[in-house]
C-alpha cells in the first residue's frame, strides 16, 4: 500500500495532474493513464503505464496535449 503522504506528492509525469489510488495502480485524474504499483513502489514511467480504454497511443492522451505537458 502506498502512503498518503507520498500520494499527495506524486503527479502524472505528462501533464502534472494529480493521481488517485485504484487498487494496485495510480491513475491520472486528467488522462486516465494507469501507473502500476509493484511491491509498494509506483512505476511512474509513462512508457510502461497502461493506456485507458479506447486510447491507442500516449500522443492521444489529454495530458500529452496540454501546453504544460513536458515529460519529466
Amino acid at each position: 500500500m502506498i502512503k498518503e503522504e507520498l500520494l499527495a506528492l506524486l503527479v502524472c509525469p505528462l501533464g502534472r495532474a494529480p493521481l488517485r489510488l485504484e487498487g494496485e495502480s495510480l491513475v491520472c485524474t486528467r488522462c486516465g493513464l494507469r501507473y502500476a504499483i509493484n511491491d509498494g513502489i509506483p512505476n511512474m514511467l509513462y512508457e510502461e503505464a497502461e493506456l485507458p480504454a479506447g486510447v491507442k497511443s500516449i500522443a492521444d492522451l489529454e495530458c500529452s496535449k496540454t501546453a504544460e505537458a513536458k515529460p519529466a
